[in-house]
């Protein structure tokens, strides 16, 4: 099979209209007509992760975070970003990014994470501004703190940030990744918990005020599930495929 055949099936779970107006996707690095036997899936497009693909002798890496996202002037080792590029292309590696897409689709990101993290009865938040990037679930209801470690035990955080909202966890939304911005239309939409990363110190500071329990576990913590979704189904549809999940782990560390 090419490149191609799977672009055309990823298309398929993730279509390019879910994506943001912002957003580089798709088909990034590569001949479309080169032969794919061994795929490497990835949260990230790393340099190490390039090299992870080489040692597996994988044609084709499918990252979620896109390896180009600002269309770069050079393709040099003196830029850190270009010299990530660089060691694709150096590898003969083809690259296929789905990102904001697979956030908002239909069994996507934030439908893997919900699941992931034990909710049920999931919706989408529709907000009539995206594709419907956060889902809405319920849960037992619970303390934030027991909430909280059972969330991150789920998730394999080795840390995590929360605040607390002065409510008991029950109706909880998730967003994968940097969702920050969807606090205010999270708490209107009567969740009492809401699951995210990159949150700011402000942000924390206006959980008590909203009324709104905050969980900060992690940007590669809250995405990087979908990787597993992304193995199983490519397996199902390419049995032929020898599929390999990345070795790769998040860049932030605890002490």
């Amino acid at each position: 099979m090419t490149v191609q055949t799977i672009l055309d099936y990823l298309w398929t779970l993730a279509p390019i209209e879910y994506k943001e107006d912002f957003d580089n996707v798709g088909f990034l690095v590569g001949r479309g007509n080169a032969e794919v036997t061994r795929l490497l899936v990835s949260l990230d497009a790393t340099e190490a992760v390039a090299a992870e693909a080489e040692a597996l002798g994988c044609q084709l890496v499918l990252s979620h975070h896109p390896i180009i996202f600002h269309a770069p002037k050079h393709v040099t080792d003196a830029d850190p970003h270009t010299r990530t590029l660089l060691s694709y292309l150096e590898r003969g590696l083809a690259v296929i990014s789905m990102h904001t897409n697979l956030d908002c689709a239909p069994g996507g990101v934030n439908d893997v994470l919900a699941r992931r993290i034990g909710l049920h009865n999931v919706e989408v938040l529709e907000d009539g501004e995206t594709a419907g990037l956060i889902r809405v679930g319920e849960t037992e209801e619970t303390s934030l703190p027991a909430f909280a470690a059972s969330l991150k035990e789920r998730l394999s955080c080795p840390g995590l940030r929360y605040a607390e909202g002065g409510r008991p966890v029950r109706r909880v939304a998730v967003g994968g990744g940097a969702c920050g911005d969807f606090i205010d239309r999270v708490a209107a939409a009567g969740c009492d918990t809401f699951v995210t990363a990159d949150l700011k110190y402000h942000q924390f500071q206006d959980a008590a005020v909203l009324g709104l329990n905050l969980i900060d576990a992690g940007h590669f913590e809250t995405e990087d599930p979908v990787c597993d979704m992304l193995c199983q189904r490519l397996r199902e549809r390419f049995p032929e495929l020898e599929l390999f999940r990345s070795a790769h782990t998040g860049c932030i560390r605890y002490l």
